[in-house]
């Protein structure tokens, strides 16, 4: 069941489908929700109407074949860039060491043709950031929230001296151990192993 607003899913559809009205390849949006409270370091951690045309450069990159991304989805390449610059995204001639050009950002052009639906999804999403951050006595914000989840924080990885690693929050690792099934030692986060060396 999702917990996300109504309101705030139809917003993220919409817009995707405006997209999809200018770029007819890209393909469906599986689930908006998946978009909230997901961050990534190379896509950026903050859900907009810029970071919905990136993930439809994924999109349409995926309809086509094509592998825009490499080093586990974290660098964007040329590739990416090139498809990008068909939506009405931008960046810098350099691309960045780790993340390649998923630093993208709307060109004039792209912002006047979607200025009606960046203003409804910023709308949207301010509405939902206010549902979400209000905390009095009287709300409820659900078992996620009692028990101090992360929230969907960036992951990192983690790994126990049999050599396995997990993807995880650092937050959620530092709440309890978490322990490899295969040698059953805890998982630590590589610079906290060096640290303690």
């Amino acid at each position: 069941m999702s917990t996300t607003p109504p309101v705030l899913a139809a917003e993220l559809a919409q817009a995707w489908a405006e997209i999809q009205r200018h770029h007819t390849e890209l393909p469906d949006l599986a689930a908006p929700e998946s978009l909230i409270g997901e961050s990534s370091s190379a896509c950026g951690a903050e859900l907009s109407f810029e970071r919905l045309l990136h993930e439809a450069v994924h999109g349409i990159a995926a309809a086509r074949g094509v592998r825009d991304t490499s080093r586990a989805g974290r660098y964007h390449n040329r590739r990416f860039l090139a498809i990008a610059e068909e939506l009405g995204l931008d960046h810098s001639d350099e691309p960045h060491p780790s993340s390649g050009f998923s630093l993208v950002s709307l060109n004039p052009e792209a912002r006047r043709r979607y200025r009606p639906t960046i203003e409804r999804l910023q709308r949207a999403l301010a509405a939902h950031t206010v549902a979400t951050t209000s905390d009095t006595e009287r709300s409820f914000r659900g078992p996620a929230a009692r028990h101090g989840s992360s929230g969907g924080g960036v992951r990192v990885k983690a790994v126990c001296d049999c050599g396995r690693n997990v993807r995880v929050v650092p937050s959620v690792l530092a709440q309890a151990p978490i322990v490899c099934g295969g040698c059953g030692k805890p998982f630590r986060i590589p610079e906290a192993v060096a640290a303690a060396s």
